[in-house]
């Protein structure tokens, strides 16, 4: 127990000093000079694709559902943001008509009704959570109601997020089509490419990763994340228990749902675009692939899996741009075979391995020391 307790305090103590480092230090580095405006834009994004991550392993790592559709919960937040910041572009666009540009290209004269709340942050700040919520309430009550599981939990899920990308590519959406939305110049009175904003954006990012990670950090040491561990663990013997597993279930999925909806959300003002490709099928199994490398079932993992596996791919997309499949799927075999706990796991076992070749004393010595002859008594035949 002193052991466990003794780790928990490691692994604070560190997500406090690198939240230290990624809100307070790596801003002021930005700020005079140090650190460029492309390096603290970049890492926003890695930490928007961790809240991404976070999501899948509270599904996947926590609750024994592979959910393969959280990305479309990360774009369905992105587009209620991008529907703000274009409505800010006002008439700034190629255009200069008071209509987004894509609007005026399908030949619109005036704003479609339903884009005109979207003047409102408030407004946009509130579907960003509803809507996302209310599709995994729906979908996961009809799903979770029907006692779907395992493998079909993945492919309906699948299906859900491939569905939706197809029909945000039709122009007759009204969201972009296949372009998405981009060329976003204010947020809140801010302008988007002044490098103050940017760096704003980024703490905000920074703060609402700690908040979610010491969130579902104290969700799991109550009784609610000891009966989620449960339910992955053996679903059955948690029903024979009297425990409703299917509203365990829609609880979780529906806040995964938000937490991936929030990172979209806070990921499009900063990487500038969000169009219907970030909502495909692939980019839900690269958040898997992020939360097993990290290693899932554990907070810090899929953090440190989205950051590590993004940052690589950024270092390939311009050393060996044809190959980075490749690299991402020999990382996730080599993970799966090698290292099934993932990144987090590699301290316990170097800790293991050193252990092997440091015996103590007494032990040695009792290694070393001859085995004792057994002594046999000699018994009469009886008669």
């Amino acid at each position: 127990m002193s052991s466990l307790s003794t780790r928990h305090k490691a692994e604070l103590i560190a997500v406090g000093l690198i939240a230290l480092f990624f809100i307070v230090i790596f801003p002021l580095l930005n700020a005079h000079g140090l650190v460029s405006d492309f390096t603290i834009n970049l890492w926003g994004k890695y930490l928007c694709y961790a809240l991404l991550a976070i999501s899948v392993d509270l599904l996947w790592g926590y609750t024994g559902l592979l959910s393969l559709g959280q990305a479309l919960f990360f774009s369905l937040g992105g587009y209620m943001m991008g529907m703000y910041l274009m409505r800010m572009i006002g008439d700034l666009g190629q255009y200069h008509k008071p209509i987004p540009d894509f609007l005026v290209f399908l030949g619109w004269t005036e704003l479609p009704k339903f884009w005109k709340p979207f003047d409102s942050f408030p407004f946009a700040f509130s579907l960003i959570l509803l809507l996302p919520g209310l599709l995994a309430l729906v979908f996961g009550f009809l799903a979770f109601r029907s006692r779907i599981k395992g493998v079909y939990f993945s492919i309906l899920t699948q299906a859900l997020t491939y569905g939706a990308s197809l029909m945000f590519f039709r122009n007759d959406m009204l969201m972009g089509g296949n372009n998405g939305f981009t060329d976003f110049k204010f947020i809140l009175g801010h302008d988007l490419r002044q490098p103050a904003t940017q760096r704003g954006l980024f703490i905000v990012t920074a703060v609402v990763l700690l908040l979610v990670y010491a969130s579902l950090r104290l969700l799991s040491h109550t009784k609610f994340g000891l009966v989620q561990r449960a339910i992955r663990d053996g679903e059955n013997r948690v029903l024979f228990s009297g425990y409703a597993t299917a509203h365990f279930k829609l609880f979780i999925f529906v806040v995964a749902a938000l937490i991936a909806s929030i990172g979209g959300a806070l990921y499009v003002p900063q990487v500038g675009i969000i169009n219907p490709s970030e909502m495909t099928p692939d980019k839900s199994l690269e958040a898997v692939v992020w939360c097993a490398v990290g290693g899932r079932g554990t907070l810090v993992g899929p953090i440190l899996g989205a950051i590590g596996v993004n940052s690589l791919k950024s270092w390939a997309s311009r050393a060996a741009p044809d190959y980075w499949l490749v690299i991402l799927g020999g990382l996730f075999v080599v993970v799966v075979l090698l290292l099934p706990g993932g990144i987090v796991s590699i301290p316990a076992r170097l800790k293991a391995f050193a252990q092997r070749f440091r015996r103590p004393p007494e032990v040695a010595a009792v290694a070393a020391a001859p085995a004792p002859t057994p002594v046999v008594s000699e018994s009469k035949p009886s008669v």
